[in-house]
């Protein structure tokens, strides 16, 4: 079973809208206006493509903030250099990063929503997550853990309900492997120093993972990639960001012995 791993290609542009200077989303804005633009390249989402799609894994997992400031000509530019990806007929698992899900404007929900809909061709919704697939053996636990937060953070939460449906899938006795895939990380080494860009709420999911009952947490939002994992690969994925690092996971899953391994890809 192989799976690709990538994450945070933060496209960006202008404000779309007045009310952009009003909201959270001046300073998505104003970021990649002064920063993200020179530091990421989304020439490298494009190779990333090409290098999925002639490699034909099994799944391709994108861990969320495909966008700067969550606008939907942001969402646009983006999905149209994912769009042969999402229609070669591999597996795309999209879960929104906080970018995507930036402020609460009508049209910026509808934009992120619009988004996880096409780019799983219909197999899932926004508003279905959390929610389990299972792809070649591997039984994927698709979370959303991204909502907006206050201007001078960057917070997520892994709230009760799907806190409670990791427990139950992690729980079933199917003896697959489990993988989570979600935004936030769930291992965070320096809470105090990233605490305005740190996720809350994820004591049980780190249990199961010391238990062995959830074998891998997929994520970005961290923009240098990272694998923290046991000598059999459990543990958590950090893919990087593909913009700004050039770099995507390979990962190799032994469905029966519940084992991984991990190549990183240099675009």
């Amino acid at each position: 079973m192989k799976i690709i791993h990538f994450s945070d290609p933060h496209g960006g542009g202008p404000a779309e809208d007045w009310m952009a200077y009003f909201d959270k989303r001046w300073v998505g804005v104003f970021n990649y206006r002064f920063r993200r633009r020179f530091r990421h390249d989304l020439s490298k989402l494009q190779t990333a493509v090409e290098y999925i799609l002639d490699v034909k894994p099994d799944a391709a997992v994108c861990t969320g903030d495909l966008t700067s400031a969550g606008q939907p000509g942001e969402f646009k530019r983006v999905i149209e250099i994912l769009k042969p990806l999402r229609n070669s007929g591999i597996p795309l698992l999209y879960t929104p990063g906080n970018h995507d899900c930036y402020v609460a404007r009508p049209q910026c929900v509808r934009a992120v929503k619009e988004a996880v809909e096409y780019l799983s061709c219909g197999a899932y919704t926004f508003d279905d997550m959390p929610l389990s697939r299972e792809i070649g053996g591997v039984e994927f636990i698709i979370v959303n853990t991204s909502a907006p937060s206050n201007l001078l953070c960057s917070w997520g939460f892994l709230k009760k309900e799907a806190e409670k449906f990791i427990i139950e899938k992690c729980e079933e006795t199917n003896n697959v492997p489990k993988v989570m895939v979600t935004h936030y990380p769930m291992i965070e080494e320096h809470p105090v120093f990233r605490v305005r860009h740190r996720l809350f709420g994820q004591k049980k999911v780190l249990e199961l993972m010391a238990e062995k009952k959830l074998d891998l947490v997929l994520c970005g939002h961290v923009h240098k990639p990272s694998l923290k994992v046991d000598e059999q690969g459990r543990g958590e994925c950090i893919s990087g960001s593909v913009t700004r690092n050039g770099t995507m996971m390979e990962i190799e899953c032994d469905v029966s012995s519940r084992t991984f391994s991990f190549r990183t890809v240099e675009l």
